[in-house]
């Protein structure tokens, strides 16, 4: 077990002595142990705590130790439960390990044997949350430092160093495209909470109906269709890191659940009754202007003021394109496709000049298109998207663009170009967005901002 784990281990027994006993021999500073002497303090505790592991006796004066062991399990996954039992309660005892139990001890039972099953127990568990993990986390190798050293970059590096040790908020602010997650992985993996979980989720991406059961989970029979309790992503990044990705995507409805939480670190599932608590560093990003968005009423403006605690904001690409060679030789030397390339000077240059609408997204997919197309490993100007060659190409192909000579600013220019990609994708909202390397959503709030009629 590593010296950062901490284990919440609950302890049920009606005899007092020998909760004192656990708890005085078992404690220490990596082990919290909480006891209750009957099933009524148990459920109380459990509903209040997030819990790892339940000693608990078969034989209890208000409750059925197999029926309350069924209950824990169902209210509270994952979690191990270790059953305290008298010789002649054993095949009890068994038949519960075929229910669920980890494992029984019987009384008089030895200290560092149950020392021993509690660790193994939770070895077990930790095991099991992983695996949930496995579905909902990023699983890339956390990012050790930035890829470049630019003046913008050096001042973010600086900012990452100062609040990467602490445990108040961060939001992300910058267009699509700009490494908004990857910081936050920067961010997780400098903190005190690297060996906890990150847990990823972009708000974009949640269903509305779903949204609250998701973040927050929900208990049996809470709806149609819950079979089961189930944990929600809060309960997962517990100890560790949640990074909520578009936060401004969120329903103004849940956003004041979301805040209770930052306040008091609380939350209830759906379903339930009481309020459980929750250990947990919050990082969010965004695309948005939210100050805009509280204004028009679209956004918690008491939100916005606890989540903007620290903003790190991420300029766009075409505002510091001297980072460009070095993204675009990592993309070469870490592509997926595994083929070795190299880019020539002109192509560089190509992408130098050009001034990224998608920012840091749109260049990978870039270079990993070269290489497809590359022959004998090497990326000329013929590889790249024809957009590319046009903008390396200055004043004959603005022209182009804008069908006269007046110089026009950078909004018009792109609002011209994405007028120009509509007409060459016929009008497909869906094709427009994938060649110019931004969102769908991000796309109709330009065109909405640019007054184009969708």
């Amino acid at each position: 077990m590593q010296e950062t784990d901490f284990i919440n281990i609950l302890v049920v027994d009606d005899e007092e002595p020998i909760r004192r006993l656990i708890r005085k021999e078992l404690g220490s500073s990596n082990r919290q142990i909480l006891t209750a002497g009957n099933a009524r303090e148990a459920f109380s505790i459990t509903r209040k705590h997030n819990l790892d592991i339940i000693i608990l006796d078969i034989n209890l004066p208000d409750g059925n130790g197999l029926d309350l062991m069924r209950n824990f399990i169902d209210e509270i996954p994952p979690i191990e439960v270790i059953l305290i039992t008298g010789f002649g309660d054993i095949d009890t005892a068994v038949k519960a390990m075929k229910i669920g139990a980890y494992d029984y001890i019987t009384k008089p039972f030895n200290l560092d044997h149950l020392d021993l099953v509690v660790e193994k127990a939770y070895q077990r568990i930790c095991l099991k949350r992983e695996n949930r993990m496995l579905r909902h986390s990023q699983k890339s190798e956390p990012p050790e430092k930035l890829l470049c050293n630019s003046a913008a970059m050096e001042h973010i590096h600086y900012l990452i160093r100062k609040v990467s040790p602490t445990d108040v908020p961060v939001l992300l602010t910058g267009d699509s495209g700009v490494g908004k997650s990857f910081i936050a992985k920067i961010i997780h993996s400098q903190s005190k909470r690297a060996n906890q979980p990150l847990i990823t989720k972009n708000c974009g991406t949640l269903q509305n109906e779903l949204i609250r059961s998701e973040l927050f989970g929900y208990c049996k029979g809470a709806f149609t269709g819950a079979d089961e309790t189930r944990e929600g992503l809060l309960a997962m990044a517990h100890k560790g890191t949640l990074f909520l990705d578009e936060i401004g995507e969120l329903p103004m409805e849940v956003q004041a659940s979301l805040l209770r939480v930052l306040e008091s670190q609380m939350y209830r599932r759906v379903g339930d009754k009481e309020e459980r608590t929750v250990d947990t560093r919050f990082i969010f990003a965004t695309n948005r202007n939210l100050v805009e968005e509280a204004a028009a009423g679209r956004f918690s403006e008491a939100l916005y003021h606890r989540i903007n605690v620290f903003n790190i904001e991420i300029r766009p690409l075409r505002e510091r394109k001297e980072e460009i060679p070095a993204l675009a030789q990592h993309f070469l030397k870490s592509n997926p496709i595994g083929i070795p390339c190299r880019i020539t000077d002109r192509a560089m240059k190509c992408l130098t000049e050009y001034h990224w609408p998608g920012n840091i997204r749109e260049l990978k997919n870039v270079i990993e298109r070269g290489i497809i197309l590359a022959e004998d490993g090497l990326i000329t100007e013929k590889e790249l998207p024809f957009k590319l060659l046009e903008a390396s190409q200055g004043e004959e192909a603005i022209g182009s663009m804008t069908d006269d000579t007046q110089i026009h600013s950078l909004k018009e220019m792109e609002r011209r170009h994405i007028l120009k990609v509509l007409k060459t994708t016929n009008g497909s909202r869906t094709q427009t967005a994938d060649l110019l390397g931004i969102g769908r959503k991000t796309l109709y709030r330009k065109l909405k901002d640019f007054g184009i009629e969708e």
